[in-house]
């Protein structure tokens, strides 16, 4: 049988066809557009979405035999508010996971209502980027819109919901919403009262394996595929990119390099840090996990590239950096602000330790470093909650750096296991589907049949102990900084 995975990302649709033993079949990506309508706004017109993803499927199965196909999951950007009317019409344009109108918001649901309350009916806080204060922010300033609110949805959950007609939404993907009780797995109705909303007005909630219903019959004929293919919750973006690389089960570990960078940790126990430092989500294996998220990593190194050095050859300027663990110069790579573990938008990225003999591959071997220390940063919170972990899966496009691959392996002190596709919450939703339909007993066997690691970068012990010594210095930095933080941004 075939299977379909949807990512549906910030900037694009891909869709991946796998088949039942994990062979990836075709990959079609389509793009659409973003809306910038006031600085520090970030929007989408949530019909794009469909009319990709549909246009993507037609082309993804052009060539496949469609009689095979049985079913189809997503992965998707968090975050992101989508509501409909009793008509289930889109009222306004979807506001994103990176939107920032929201901090009057935030700032009274942390302060006001206050995070311990937060923490306590939802295992985490507020961040601008979450779902509950844009709720609230539509609530203050567009009421109009706010009476029309017939159904809350995020944006994969909008595609499922014109696939198969179902209200749905699943557990990972709503705990980043603010208005879930994680270690429940349901609505929480303190926090829906906060927001003037009531559990009516939510979709229903599913493990991200479980069947939602099956494709509707005039979507089945567009297609050309049987009606009785099965439409599967999915999961948020990181959940399935970490079903994609094996991060499932106890004390899993996947570090992502991405233009933003995650370190996200599968547990089958419940556990919330008590600075809430990291994200406690539910995870689509039917557990959870902890997750650190950074908002500049990868995208730290093309900043200095492109910008700074003004290059495209990356490997040629990591080339000349041959000794590691004695660099004077630090960097903090905090250059959107930064979300785990200091959850401080006025951070800013800075260079400290420069002499008159620094070179160009120190400013440059600084900013992979910086990247690996602040995800250090994270990790250390997650084991002062006794997690154990010794490896960790690795991915994103800075993944492709050998060096800083192994930058990371010694910083953090872990064995970084390679996989063979880079696919991520795509190959991961496809995955879910395979599961819904029955063709795993489980995600983790779907997981440990399908993934597989090609290489590993181990840590070297002397290495380890110099890293050690650096990171010491490294995390004195940002609380030095901190009040200037304030003052210049």
């Amino acid at each position: 049988m075939l299977y379909i995975g949807v990512d549906l990302g910030t900037s694009a649709v891909k869709l991946l066809l796998m088949d039942g033993e994990g062979n990836i079949q075709n990959i079609v990506s389509k793009e659409y557009d973003l809306y910038f309508p006031n600085p520090g706004w970030s929007e989408q017109n949530p019909e794009d979405w469909y009319t990709q993803t549909m246009e993507g499927l037609k082309e993804l199965l052009a060539e496949c035999d469609k009689s095979q196909v049985a079913g189809i999951s997503f992965g998707g950007q968090m975050h992101g508010l989508v509501i409909l009317d009793d008509e289930d019409q889109v009222i306004r344009p979807a506001i994103l996971w990176n939107d920032g109108r929201t901090f009057e918001e935030c700032d009274y649901l942390n302060h006001v209502i206050g995070k311990e309350k937060l923490s306590e009916y939802t295992a985490n806080i507020s961040f601008t980027g979450f779902t509950a204060p844009k709720v609230l922010w539509v609530k203050n300033k567009e009421p109009e819109n706010f009476a029309k609110i017939r159904k809350i949805m995020l944006p994969k959950d909008y595609i499922a919901y014109k696939l198969s007609g179902v209200h749905c939404t699943d557990v990972s993907d709503a705990s980043g919403m603010l208005l879930f009780d994680v270690k429940n797995r349901c609505w929480s109705k303190e926090m829906l009262e906060i927001c003037g909303i009531c559990e009516d007005q939510m979709a229903n909630i599913y493990e991200s394996y479980e069947v939602v219903g099956n494709v509707l019959p005039e979507i089945a004929e567009e297609l050309g595929i049987p009606e009785t293919v099965k439409v599967v919750a999915g999961a948020g973006d990181n959940a399935a990119a970490a079903v994609g690389t094996g991060t499932v089960g106890d004390g899993m570990c996947n570090i992502s390099l991405g233009t933003s960078g995650t370190i996200f940790i599968s547990s089958e126990k419940f556990g919330v840090d008590k600075n809430n430092a990291l994200h406690a989500f539910a995870h689509a294996d039917g557990h959870y996990h902890l997750m650190g998220c950074m908002l500049s990593a990868a995208s730290c190194n093309k900043w200095w590239m492109d910008e700074i050095i003004g290059t495209k050859d990356y490997a040629a300027e990591q080339k000349s950096i041959q000794v590691l663990g004695e660099n004077h110069v630090f960097f903090l790579p905090y250059l959107m602000g930064e979300r785990s573990p200091h959850n401080n938008p006025n951070a800013r990225g800075t260079f400290i330790g420069m002499t008159m003999d620094t070179t160009r591959a120190d400013m440059t071997q600084a900013v992979l470093e910086g990247v690996a220390f602040a995800l250090r940063d994270s990790f250390e919170v997650a084991k002062s909650l006794g997690i154990k972990i010794e490896r960790t899966k690795i991915c994103g496009g800075g993944a492709k750096s050998p060096l800083w691959k192994k930058i990371i392996a010694n910083v953090m002190n872990l064995k970084v296991d390679v996989i063979e596709s880079e696919e991520g919450p795509a190959l991961g939703g496809a995955m879910l589907a395979a599961v819904g339909c029955g063709e795993f007993e489980n995600v983790e066997t779907a997981a440990a049949r399908i993934v597989k690691v090609i290489d590993t970068v181990d840590p070297e012990p002397e290495l380890v102990e110099k890293y050690e010594a650096r990171y010491q210095q490294f995390k004195e930095i940002y609380p030095v900084c901190k009040p200037l933080f304030e003052i210049i941004h």
